[in-house]
């Protein structure tokens, strides 16, 4: 591994987005709260991830995402244990969100994306999954106007974000 680059621009950035940032002295709290942490025996460490961006450390954050802050679940349980109130969710959600401007994210968001633009759902009912909440007496989940959602999507640019094999409206109509 050669020498990493600290980013001071991208520092300002994260830090400007979530002061919060800065009152974190690296106490590993978060970290021994977290599940993922703990079921990827630390390979994933959300202590590690606010070291990075307080180093700024663009690289490592943002092109290499090491670690993979895909692997957050978002429990809050590192928000709920940190002793100094830093949001750890909210900066992670603002790292993804630069990631995906550079396009360098998992492929289960493509197909996510996909599928809300489809169906109105992030994971579509399958007739398995309906018959088994009938059976649990659970209600039945309606599915988002698609067309509101198309709507939506587009006002946020998220057709160039994600690829969305045509299901985005164009200039040119319906695809």
């Amino acid at each position: 591994m050669g020498m990493l680059k600290v980013d001071f621009e991208f520092r300002k950035e994260i830090v400007k987005e979530d002061f919060s940032l800065n009152y974190c002295y690296q106490c590993g709290a978060c970290s021994s709260a977290c599940p993922v942490a703990l079921a990827t025996e630390g390979e994933y460490n959300p202590r590690k991830i606010i070291e990075e961006s307080l180093l700024g450390l663009k690289e490592l954050l943002i092109k290499d995402q090491k670690p993979n802050i895909w692997l957050c679940s978002t429990c809050q349980m590192c928000v709920e244990e940190c002793p100094q109130n830093v949001f750890l969710t909210e900066i992670f959600d603002n790292l993804k969100n630069k990631i995906v401007q550079t396009g360098n994210y998992p492929e289960a968001y493509n197909v996510q994306g996909n599928a809300i633009l489809e169906y109105g759902l992030a994971i579509p009912l399958t007739a398995p999954i309906i018959r088994r909440r009938q059976q649990l007496g659970l209600p039945s989940v309606e599915s988002a106007n698609i067309e509101e959602i198309g709507k939506l999507l587009e006002a946020t640019n998220f057709e160039k974000k994600i690829n969305t094999n045509g299901y985005l409206k164009t200039e040119k109509g319906e695809k």
